[in-house]
C-alpha cells in the first residue's frame, strides 16, 4: 500500500466547495517542499544500510562457512573483510545521516506548526465578539494549541515516515527478488489481507478520535473556567457541586477514550496477527525448500532476516494510523475554527477615516444579536455634536452598552447606519476608525505583563517619558512608582495584584497616551470607592476635555454636566436634553433620578 493510498483510507471528502483538510494543510507543507524531499531522500538511505544486513548473513553463511576450498585463515580473512567493511559504514556514514535526518525533520514539522498558528492567531483577532460571546475560551485554546500540535504527524508521518517505510519495502523486496523469485511471493502473500484490514478498521477510527478530542476540549474548557473563577467556588462552598460536575465531563470523556481504545484493540489484533502468521509460511516454504535442495541455508536465513525488515514498516504503518487518524480529525477541527465567518470585516471599498472631528450620529439604528432573537436597539436616532459629552441612562438590560459597543463596530447594526463626521462608520477601515475611539470599561482588562507595557498598549511606540507623563495625567503615576519595580511590575492575569481603582487608573493612562478624538466611558467608576472614583473622576474630566464623550453611567449624580443625556428603555430612545431640562419634564430620568437621591440620603 502506498502512501497515497495509505492517506486515502483516512481521505476527508469536500463537503461543498470546502477543500478537504489535507489539500488545505498542504498550502502550509508547500514551501518546505524541498527540505522534506531532502529529509526524505536521506531517510531512505539511512534505512537501505540496515538492508544490508541479512545479505551479510547469506554471504557470511553460503560464500564464506559451507565453502570447503577456503582454508580456516581465508575463512576468518574474508569475514573480518566484511564485517570491517560494514562496520565503517555503520560508524561513520551513517550517524550524520540519522542526525540530519531527525533535524530536518523536527525542524520543518514545527516551522509549518509556527505558520498554522500565526494563521490562526491573526485570524482570531479579526473575528467579532459575537463569535467569543458564543465559545468557550479552553474550545479555542484546545484547537491552537492541542489539535494544531496534533497536526505535526501528518508531517512527520503522513510525509515522511510512510514514504521512508515504503522505500524500506520497495528495497527489501527488491533485493530479495535477485535472490529468490517464488520465496519472495510466498514472502508477500499477506499483503492483500493487511490491506483490507487496514482499510475496514481505521476508516472508524478518524470519528471515534475526533469525538475523543471533542470530550478533551470539553474537560479544558470548564478546567480553564472553574480556575478563572476559583474565588466563586470557594465563597459559596461549591466544591463538591463542582466536583460532581467534574465528574460528568472527564466521565464523557473517559466514555469517548473507551470506545477509540475498543476499536484500536481490535484493529491491531487483526491486522498484527497477519503481520504475525506471514513469517510462518515463509519459513515453511523455505525449509521445504532446503530440505529438497533447492535453496541453499543461507538464503533461508536472510529471507528470515528480511521479513523482520520487511513487516516491521508495516506494523509501523499500523501503529502510525492511530496517530495519523488523530492528526487528520486535529486537522478538521483546526480549519473548522478558520472557516469561522467574520461578522464585522472592511468593505471592499472601506477607505483610511480622515481627521476625526468627533461628530456621532445613529440613523435609525437597530440591532440584535442573533437572528432569532428580539431587538436590542429599535429605531435608534440621535446626533452628539464634536467636543460634546454625551451620556446614556436607564435601567439595566436596556441596551446602553450595545450602542457604545456599535462604535467601534465590535457588532455591526441590523438596520440603519452609525456615522461619524456624516460618515457611515461601514465605509471605514476598521482599524483606522478604532484608532479614532478610546475606550474604559467598568472592568478593565490588564494583561500579565508589566503596568509600563499595559499602558503602552494605548501607543506601543510612545516614548517612558509619555508614557509617565499619561500615568500622572490619570493620577496613576504615584501609586505605580510606590509598587516593588514601579512601572516595571508585573501586574499578573487581568491586573489581579492591583486594586480595582489601581487599574482602572492604568486604563485611563493607555486611553490619555492614546490621545484618540472620541472617548467612550462605559460606567468606569461604579464599582469604585468613594476616594479611588474622586481620583478617577478628576482624572476622566481632565481626559474628556475638548473630546466627543460617550459615557454610560449608572450614578447619575456623575453625568449632571453632560451636554445631552439620553434616557434608554428597552431598546428605545424615550428622553433627551440637559439635566435641568430632563428634571424639569418629570419623566423617566426625574424618577430615576428622585429614587438615587433617596439611596443616597
Amino acid at each position: 500500500m502506498s502512501p497515497v493510498e495509505f492517506q486515502q483510507v483516512f481521505h476527508f471528502e469536500k463537503e461543498g466547495n470546502r477543500m478537504s483538510s489535507t489539500k488545505r494543510y498542504m498550502k502550509f507543507v508547500k514551501p518546505y517542499t524541498w527540505q522534506i524531499v531532502f529529509t526524505v531522500v536521506i531517510g531512505i538511505v539511512k534505512f537501505a544500510i540496515p538492508l544490508f544486513i541479512p545479505l551479510l548473513i547469506k554471504i557470511v553463511i553460503d560464500d564464506i562457512i559451507s565453502v570447503d576450498t577456503l582454508t580456516d585463515a581465508e575463512k576468518t580473512r574474508q569475514l573480518f573483510y566484511w564485517l570491517g567493511g560494514t562496520a565503517l559504514i555503520f560508524f561513520i556514514v551513517r550517524p550524520p545521516i540519522e542526525y540530519y535526518r531527525q533535524y530536518y525533520a523536527q525542524l520543518v514539522s514545527n516551522k509549518i506548526l509556527y505558520d498554522i498558528r500565526q494563521e490562526l492567531y491573526g485570524h482570531l483577532q479579526r473575528l467579532s465578539l459575537r463569535f467569543y460571546s458564543n465559545t468557550r475560551v479552553g474550545e479555542v485554546i484546545s484547537r491552537v494549541i492541542n489539535d494544531v500540535e496534533q497536526t505535526k504527524n501528518f508531517v512527520m508521518i503522513g510525509l515522511m515516515n510512510l514514504w521512508l517505510d515504503l522505500g524500506t519495502i520497495i528495497n527489501a523486496v527488491a533485493i530479495m527478488l535477485t535472490m529468490d523469485i517464488p520465496l519472495t511471493l510466498v514472502t508477500l502473500l499477506a499483503f492483500p489481507f493487511y490491506a483490507v484490514s487496514v482499510k475496514y478498521f481505521f476508516g472508524r477510527l478518524r470519528d471515534l478520535i475526533r469525538e475523543r478530542s471533542q470530550a478533551l476540549a470539553g474537560v479544558q474548557s470548564y478546567l480553564h473556567e472553574r480556575v478563572q473563577g476559583m474565588s466563586i467556588i470557594k465563597s459559596f462552598t461549591l466544591e463538591k457541586h463542582e466536583q460532581q460536575i467534574f465528574d460528568k465531563a472527564n466521565g464523557e470523556f473517559l466514555e469517548k477514550a473507551i470506545d477509540h481504545t475498543k476499536w484500536n484493540a481490535k484493529a491491531f489484533a487483526v491486522v498484527n496477527t497477519i503481520t504475525d502468521v506471514a513469517p510462518l509460511l515463509v519459513i515453511a516454504y523455505a525449509g521445504y525448500q532446503v530440505i529438497n535442495g533447492n535453496l541453499s541455508v543461507g538464503t533461508m536465513v536472510a529471507f528470515i532476516a528480511y521479513i523482520e525488515r520487511l513487516y516491521n514498516p508495516l506494523r509501523r504503518l499500523v501503529n502510525s494510523s492511530t496517530t495519523l487518524t488523530q492528526a487528520y480529525a486535529s486537522m478538521d477541527r483546526v480549519f473548522e475554527l478558520m472557516d469561522e465567518k467574520y461578522d464585522v470585516k472592511d468593505e471592499p471599498h472601506a477607505k483610511e477615516i480622515p481627521t476625526v472631528k468627533g461628530k456621532l450620529q445613529f440613523d435609525g439604528v437597530s440591532f440584535r444579536y442573533e437572528e432569532e432573537n428580539n431587538l436590542v436597539l429599535n429605531n435608534m436616532n440621535f446626533t452628539v455634536e464634536p467636543g460634546q459629552t454625551a451620556a446614556f441612562v436607564g435601567m439595566s438590560g436596556g441596551g446602553k452598552s450595545t450602542i457604545i459597543s456599535m462604535i467601534p463596530r465590535f457588532y455591526d447594526a441590523t438596520s440603519g447606519a452609525v456615522k461619524i463626521d456624516d460618515m457611515d462608520i461601514k465605509d471605514v477601515k476598521i482599524k483606522s476608525l478604532r484608532e479614532n475611539i478610546g475606550i474604559v470599561l467598568q472592568d478593565n482588562i490588564l494583561f500579565s505583563d508589566s503596568v509600563k507595557e499595559n499602558i503602552l498598549m494605548g501607543r506601543p511606540d510612545a516614548t517612558e517619558n509619555e508614557v509617565i507623563e499619561a500615568a500622572k495625567a490619570a493620577n496613576a503615576h504615584d501609586f505605580i512608582v510606590s509598587l516593588p519595580e514601579g512601572y516595571d511590575t508585573r501586574v499578573g492575569e487581568r491586573g489581579v495584584k492591583l486594586s480595582g481603582g489601581q487599574k482602572q487608573r492604568v486604563a485611563i493612562a493607555r486611553v490619555f497616551l492614546k490621545n484618540p478624538p472620541i472617548l467612550v466611558l462605559d460606567e468606569a467608576t461604579s464599582a469604585l470607592d468613594l476616594e479611588s472614583e474622586s481620583l478617577i473622576q478628576d482624572s476622566l474630566e481632565r481626559l474628556a476635555h475638548n473630546r466627543t464623550t460617550i459615557i454610560v453611567a449608572h450614578r447619575l449624580s456623575t453625568i449632571t454636566h453632560a451636554n445631552q443625556i439620553f434616557v434608554i428603555d428597552h431598546g428605545e430612545l424615550k428622553e433627551q436634553g440637559t439635566h435641568n431640562e430632563l428634571m424639569e419634564s418629570k419623566g423617566i430620568y426625574y424618577n430615576l433620578f428622585q429614587v438615587q437621591q433617596l439611596d443616597m440620603d
